[in-house]
């Protein structure tokens, strides 16, 4: 209970208790997806109605700071990593940027020829030779984006020599294939199951999948699907 001569009373009982469980979050003393006191719990503590914890607890779900689940109770939301659109970063330097830490597993590498599909996203005849690869980022041990990649051979005929445990797909082709132009879109969908698997999302979590073509040396060089958990990504840009 805050006594009437403290400083602390003259702030409103439901921005106190945003404060505290503010501080609780970054602290590290309640982490992402673990559950808070109850409003009970909070009324109790601070000494105020469950109305004013209500507020606060509103306030704090509508900054997505906090989830509420019907029936279940209220959750430290899990923080929605960030990649901007205006540069064509790698992923691993957008992790750094942020102070964590980026781990690639690659899950595939491989040699294959071109459907009609892609023959058409790289301009080529069908049953053209392209490269293959899927490579799972994780940033601080939890799996971001899956990357499912096609490469021209023509602009990267060492791809598969390549270790993309040590750098990223993006970081090599930037390298041998400088950029001349990138065509993009960005839908929500269910992502297959074996991708909701290896991003370890939730049933019925839908994905956020950045599709997208790049060009260099007057040829299509790639063809990607970006696959992110929506949960835990979110995309941010400026002009």
């Amino acid at each position: 209970m805050v006594h009437p001569a403290s400083p602390m009373a003259a702030v409103p009982a439901f921005q106190r208790i945003k404060d505290h469980v503010l501080q609780q979050i970054q602290s590290g003393k309640w982490q992402e997806g673990e559950a808070i006191p109850s409003e009970a719990a909070l009324a109790l503590q601070f000494d105020v109605s469950r109305m004013t914890v209500n507020r606060a607890l509103r306030e704090l779900t509508a900054e997505q700071t906090l989830v509420r689940v019907q029936g279940s109770g209220t959750f430290v939301a899990q923080r929605k990593y960030q990649a901007t659109l205006v540069q064509l970063r790698n992923i691993a330097d957008e992790i750094a940027a942020r102070g964590h830490v980026h781990r690639g597993e690659l899950q595939r590498l491989e040699r294959c020829r071109a459907d009609a599909v892609l023959a058409s996203q790289f301009a080529l005849p069908a049953q053209q030779p392209l490269f293959h690869s899927v490579v799972v980022h994780f940033e601080n041990g939890l799996p971001i984006q899956l990357e499912d990649r096609y490469v021209n051979p023509a602009v990267a005929p060492d791809y598969l020599a390549q270790d993309f445990a040590s750098q990223t797909p993006n970081a090599y082709l930037m390298r041998v294939a400088p950029l001349q132009g990138v065509h993009f879109s960005i839908e929500a969908c269910m992502a297959p199951p074996e991708t909701a698997e290896l991003l370890h999302m939730a049933p019925m979590e839908p994905a956020l999948v950045l599709r997208r073509r790049t060009l260099s040396q007057g040829q299509v060089a790639s063809v990607s699907a970006l696959w992110h958990p929506a949960s835990r990504y979110q995309f941010t840009g400026s002009f």
